[in-house]
């Protein structure tokens, strides 16, 4: 079995989705005209236009917040650490590059799965990838594996590896029995998650700006009181990303550790083309009422996610002078002795805060992503519901003290699956995005509101659910 995995590990992680996330990002980065430049101010627009979902719904700004959720984790701290590590300060360079193209991914697959979303039994919209591959491509089969992926991996196994981060962090900073801190971790999570999708965004819409922009103020004072340093930081930045500081293995060799770390790091960290937020995206009641709208406030995730806060923790280490590749320190450690340098010994402790909120917000962001998978699989109603939520408790508190590998890399493989799967979907409906595209930013021109008619789109008929699509 674990031959198996490995070998799909292997296959999805070595070539596909690297070089297949790669290209997909690049595909409609070109195809949709550079849409991640030229519609950032839209963005911010769709996200603070509205503040309001309604009854079927959430709002875009708690889409936006739960997706951070999910994407913000712990791969934002020691993920981006190992990245330095391994590449070099230029892996930041390629992480960025990969963010830009992975912007126009999600634009892609959140806008998709906008259009296609339904209303469950109880009158609530779901939808993501699994809804759009089974109605857009006539592929049930299809969305059936990739939501039995999503749930073994986002909804279980992940919850694992982030509560044992959790626990890891709170027993090295605090001292605390990473038994004791599974459970009260547990506890805090049904709490939220009992109380279904709507109660996340809530907490979410919360939590996530206080962790993001709590993390964002000390990058900013690390910044401002390292002025003089910063053109030299960028410079080393740039000339490590083409191999052009003395690094062992000569160019070629520095250039691609640079890059194989950063584009792995930028894909793992932003989960654009994954399959993943758009699950959230489909539960939004975009503002303006158009499926494109929310499409750019996941695509403005990644910006967050990545651009921002995956690049603070980098500047902070750069900026310390606690990079040394061959030392050992790298992970979480590595971080933890860059902020010992600029705070002081409180260091380790925002450490450990910070990977608190990143990786549990991540639990109920990938819950919610999990339930969505529920309702398309045909058991999303009260019993479904239980089921897995007594499963992600248990997952939380197993993940806190107990470290498999084998279960772990069982869900990449999971995960591989279900991005490439996702990925291909979305290149087979990119004339449709394309279309989309079109008619929102038509509107826009002739200076309307852009709202979006099931009737401008006749041959969707079947294939989307009209009557949310109905409205002026």
């Amino acid at each position: 079995m674990d031959a198996i995995i490995g070998f799909l590990n292997t296959i999805f992680w070595g070539y596909v989705l690297i070089y297949g996330l790669l290209a997909v990002g690049l595909y409609f980065t070109i195809r949709l005209k550079l849409i991640q430049v030229r519609l950032f101010p839209e963005m911010i627009r769709c996200v603070l236009g509205s503040r309001e979902g309604d009854r079927a719904g959430i709002s875009p700004f708690q889409a936006l917040c739960t997706s951070l959720a999910s994407r913000v984790g712990t791969g934002n701290i020691a993920g981006v650490a190992v990245a330095l590590y391994l590449g070099g300060p230029g892996a930041i360079f390629w992480m960025w590059i990969v963010a830009a193209l992975g912007m126009a991914t999600a634009f892609a697959e959140s806008t998709l799965a906008q259009l296609y979303k339904v209303h469950n039994d109880e009158g609530q919209y779901r939808g993501g990838p699994a809804f759009y591959i089974a109605r857009g491509l006539k592929a049930p089969w299809a969305g059936a594996v990739f939501s039995i992926c999503l749930i073994l991996s986002f909804g279980l196994v992940f919850n694992a590896v982030q509560a044992n981060s959790i626990a890891d962090a709170m027993e090295g900073a605090f001292g605390l029995s990473k038994l004791g801190t599974g459970i009260a971790l547990a506890a805090l999570t049904g709490v939220i998650i009992f109380g279904g999708i709507t109660l996340i965004a809530r907490v979410a819409e919360i939590v996530v700006p206080f962790m993001a922009f709590g993390y964002l103020a000390v990058a900013f004072y690390v910044l401002f009181t390292h002025l003089g340093e910063v053109p030299g930081m960028f410079g080393l930045i740039i000339g490590s990303a083409f191999g052009l500081t003395q690094a062992a293995g000569g160019v070629a060799g520095a250039m691609a550790a640079a890059m194989l770390n950063g584009v792995k790091r930028g894909l793992f960290s932003n989960e654009a083309g994954m399959g993943s937020a758009p699950n959230i995206a489909a539960v939004a009641t975009p503002d303006p009422h158009h499926p494109v709208s929310q499409g750019l406030v996941q695509s403005l995730g990644v910006f967050i996610d990545t651009l921002l806060i995956c690049s603070a923790t980098a500047i902070m280490i750069l900026l310390s002078g606690t990079l040394a590749p061959g030392s050992g320190l790298t992970g979480t450690q590595l971080t933890q002795a860059a902020m010992a340098v600029h705070i002081g010994e409180g260091g380790k402790y925002f450490v450990a805060v910070a990977i608190f909120f990143f990786a549990f917000t991540s639990i109920i962001g990938n819950y919610s992503y999990a339930e969505n998978a529920l309702t398309f699989l045909g058991v999303g109603g009260p019993t479904g519901r239980t089921v897995l939520r007594c499963g992600v408790l248990a997952m939380v508190v197993w993940g806190a003290y107990e470290s498999v590998a084998t279960v772990f890399d069982a869900a990449d493989a999971s995960m591989g699956l279900m991005a490439t799967i996702n990925l291909i979907a979305i290149v087979l409906l990119s004339g449709l995005v394309a279309r989309l595209a079109n008619d929102y930013l038509d509107q826009r021109r002739r200076g309307e509101r852009p709202v979006f008619l099931a009737s401008s789109m006749p041959e969707l008929s079947g294939e989307i659910e009209t009557r949310i699509w109905t409205r002026l």
